[in-house]
């Protein structure tokens, strides 16, 4: 039996769509704001905080939905030209990069607390950093904490009463591992499901999709059940001082992308069953897959910068 081909009445419009003015950007702002706040407040566990986020993250999913509900429909209406496909790219390249800053500060967050922060509170810190000024000399070791040496992942905080170290770290060879070959190889179903594109085989399109998604979903589970172990027997927690900080807020932020990844794919498989995309008109799988080997790629350095070295 051949494979379904996709459709081919595709025709559109030789001119720049322009759309109608929304309110959707707006109530998306609000929806960040609520978001941010209430998520800080959170953290210094005020109880208004747990609603506030909550009610963030349920306009931005409203906003989700009903901007890109319009999105779509103009898409397989035809009013979506070349030139609005490029712009379209564009646009998408410019958020990826966006989402480059900011795992990049929080990555820069990681890399100062090794090689400057704990040295000098160790009073270890080297040459460079201390011609750089990034350092305060050996004062801050010797009168406030003349015990504390330098070591990663830091188990025992400069004040262990205040901010008491985990027991154990997660094993770099047990979960981890297995999240990368499972983020892998869902990149490399994603990347046979676009080949069914250019194919124009519709059934290798499905089929890529729903390894992809199955696969994104183990990795979810194992996260989960990772920060259970972590939280139970190792306690390791937010807490747990700057290690404990970096760890979970580096693979928190990761574990959240990879979720949402999950939720684009999803609406493309239904869109898929839908028959909406055409062999040359595919702008919105090719842009969940450029964000899911971005997201691969930033698994790939929290591998490397977390869990091994």
């Amino acid at each position: 039996m051949m494979p379904k081909p996709m459709l081919k009445d595709y025709r559109p419009v030789n001119y720049y769509f322009v759309a109608d003015p929304s309110y959707w950007p707006l109530f998306g702002c609000f929806g960040l704001f609520a978001t941010l706040v209430g998520g800080i407040n959170m953290l210094h566990h005020n109880t208004f905080g747990t609603y506030l986020f909550l009610t963030g993250i349920a306009l931005l999913v409203i906003t989700m939905f009903g901007w890109f509900s319009l999105v779509v429909r103009e898409s397989i209406q035809g009013l979506h030209s070349k030139q609005m496909d490029k712009t379209y790219r564009w646009g998408m390249m410019w958020f990826i990069v966006s989402e480059v800053a900011l795992f990049g500060v929080f990555f820069g967050a990681l890399f100062y607390t090794r090689m400057f922060t704990i040295p000098d509170l160790s009073g270890t810190a080297g040459i460079l950093a201390k011609a750089l000024l990034f350092t305060k000399g050996d004062t801050t070791h010797i009168y406030l904490w003349p015990h504390f040496k330098a070591a990663w992942p830091l188990l025992v905080n400069p004040n262990p009463e205040l901010f008491p170290g985990p027991e154990r770290v997660i094993n770099t060879w047990g979960i981890p591992a297995l999240n990368t070959v499972l983020l892998l190889s869902s990149a490399v179903a994603l990347t046979w499901a676009h080949w069914g594109f250019k194919s124009d085989n519709l059934k290798q399109v499905k089929i890529g999709l729903i390894l992809a998604i199955l696969l994104g979903l183990v990795f979810v589970g194992c996260q989960a059940h990772e920060y259970l172990l972590a939280h139970l027997e190792y306690h390791l927690t937010i807490y747990s001082g700057i290690y404990g900080a970096t760890f979970f807020m580096l693979t928190g932020l990761h574990a959240m992308h990879v979720t949402m990844g999950i939720i684009m794919m999803t609406v493309i498989l239904i869109r898929c069953f839908k028959g909406h995309f055409r062999r040359e008109h595919h702008f919105a799988f090719e842009a969940v897959a450029w964000y899911w080997h971005f997201v691969d790629v930033v698994w790939l350095f929290l591998f490397v910068f977390v869990y091994w070295i």
